[in-house]
């Protein structure tokens, strides 16, 4: 169930601070799958969430001095496990998808919802992953019903000239089919 607030009540919340105000939260209309893992290829650390808190050390591995001042956030992180952890409100901008566009509409940031799986385009996703993000995608759905399957897309299709995630290992049809 979503609150009222905007916030998956089967979520562990752990608020971001890299959000901020919709200009409509009555056009959220997009749910946009990305893929995560840091360090990259790596699962299971506290680094996902540290990095978007704008906690991470930049001197615990080299790949970090790179990004720990990018100031991104999602709204959801679906660990390997299925745990599912919420940084934003649904009714709040996450900084998520960067210069993109959907069927023509740019930045979408502005109207989309942002789905992090904890993985990366060459690591098969897990059947608990795959579950928790039926079961949230059907909430989202229920709540926010410009949401429909034809405008559940990847953030490699929003952006395909910077981005390959979720990557070619996500089963959409699959996932599709789950959905109904």
């Amino acid at each position: 169930m979503i609150d009222p607030q905007g916030w998956y009540q089967s979520a562990r919340h752990v608020p971001s601070p890299f959000f901020d105000q919709r200009n409509d939260k009555q056009d959220i209309s997009l749910l946009v799958i990305h893929n995560i893992s840091l360090p990259p290829g790596q699962f299971g650390g506290p680094y996902i969430e540290q990095f978007f808190l704008g906690q991470l050390d930049p001197n615990e591995y080299p790949f970090f001095g790179v990004i720990h001042q990018m100031g991104v956030s999602a709204h959801c992180l679906i660990r390997r496990d299925g745990e599912v952890v919420q940084f934003v409100s649904f009714l709040d901008r996450a900084w998520h998808a960067g210069a993109s566009s959907f069927a023509g509409r740019e930045r979408c940031n502005d109207y989309s919802i942002g789905i992090e799986m904890e993985g990366s385009d060459y690591v098969a996703y897990s059947d608990e992953q795959y579950q928790s993000l039926t079961t949230l995608s059907m909430q989202l759905m229920q709540s926010y019903p410009q949401i429909t399957v034809p405008r559940i897309t990847g953030h490699q299709y929003i952006a395909p000239l910077r981005k390959t995630d979720p990557g070619l290992v996500f089963d959409w049809l699959r996932y599709r089919e789950a959905l109904g």
